[in-house]
């Protein structure tokens, strides 16, 4: 399938374990910069793309509308935490088109930051759907029903006019017909599409540096601006895109998605890559995004001492002794 070893981790001067996966770097125009493994292998990519998934609202001016600043359209591109800062983000949005949580169809699951260990609930504590990683995603899904006159009950079904034009959007975003797109159902319910690494990179160096000359540059910036200036809306506390997005100082444009899919974008550049970690480990996939910006040079000494924690060189036991080391297995390629 095109996968190589990008993580490995040692014990007693052996290698332990590989996490094998491809990365993909292209600029805006759609052209292949860098690669390791197969840039076309073809991934589900989960909530990379929810940015693009917003571009229905965006376009139709929904958010200029409501008045949507730059904190509304951080949870709109989101995978947070669950923390009370989302939650309340979310109730906000929600209450300008007159609705609550309950029109939400996107399930409920624990608060991320509780799963993750960064904090505790209280013992009689029930979550919501706000508390949904994804919970900012679905308000705008609520938003553009609510102002289009469409049915809500249904708003989720691939048929759906809301999801039509999403399938639509996506495509264009990142340079595909919407049949070439291979459909499936995320986490949270909404249809998700997969789609080579090449062009889910150049989607976000779209993103990431605008789309100069096209109705979705507006659209980008104004999603990327936010994105940088609330990543912790975006994220939460002690996740890595809050981390990228603070150490990139303004130019990274960061999102994870599940089982191991990152895309970063340089607004400087206008490029991108995206990565994919067959085995869906969340440390191999961190570490591998950090090695890829280090090889593609967008790091300065500075940033690279910032983010040395999140490569995850030392491995150490639960006494504190270090007992193997985690290393990049991977050199970046030029684009063929």
């Amino acid at each position: 399938m095109g996968f190589v070893p990008l993580i490995e981790s040692t014990r007693g001067g052996l290698v332990e374990c590989q996490h094998w996966g491809a990365v993909a770097v292209a600029n805006r125009d759609g052209k292949l910069l860098a690669q390791v493994g197969d840039p076309g292998a073809v991934v589900f990519t989960r909530s990379t793309i929810k940015a693009f998934q917003a571009l229905p609202f965006m376009l139709s001016g929904g958010a200029k509308a409501l008045g949507w600043g730059a904190a509304d359209l951080a949870l709109l591109c989101a995978s947070h935490n669950g923390e009370p800062m989302h939650v309340e983000q979310v109730e906000r949005m929600l209450a300008s088109v007159g609705k609550d949580y309950h029109a939400l169809r996107c399930g409920c699951h624990r608060p991320l930051f509780a799963e993750l260990g960064l904090g505790s609930l209280p013992a009689d504590f029930v979550p919501d759907e706000r508390h949904n990683n994804c919970s900012g995603k679905h308000a705008g899904f609520v938003a553009f029903c609510v102002q289009q006159g469409l049915p809500l009950d249904d708003h989720l079904d691939p048929g759906h006019p809301l999801q039509v034009a999403i399938r639509e959007r996506v495509a264009q975003a990142v340079g595909l017909q919407p049949g070439d797109l291979a459909a499936g159902t995320d986490g949270c319910s909404a249809p998700n599409y997969a789609l080579p690494l090449a062009n889910l990179a150049r989607g976000y160096a779209r993103l990431a540096g605008g789309a100069p000359d096209t109705e979705f540059d507006e659209s980008f910036t104004a999603l990327a601006d936010a994105m940088v200036a609330r990543p912790e809306l975006g994220s939460g506390t002690g996740r890595h895109d809050l981390d990228f997005m603070r150490v990139g100082e303004g130019d990274w444009v960061s999102k994870t998605g599940a089982d191991g899919v990152q895309v970063v974008g340089s607004r400087s550049r206008g490029e991108a890559f995206a990565l994919k970690v067959m085995d869906g480990n969340m440390l191999a996939q961190v570490a591998a995004s950090v090695e890829v910006m280090d090889q593609l040079g967008w790091l300065s000494d500075t940033q690279r001492a910032a983010l040395a924690p999140r490569r995850s060189a030392r491995i150490a036991n639960a006494r504190g002794r270090e007992v193997g080391t985690r290393r990049p297995a991977f050199r970046l390629g030029s684009g063929r």
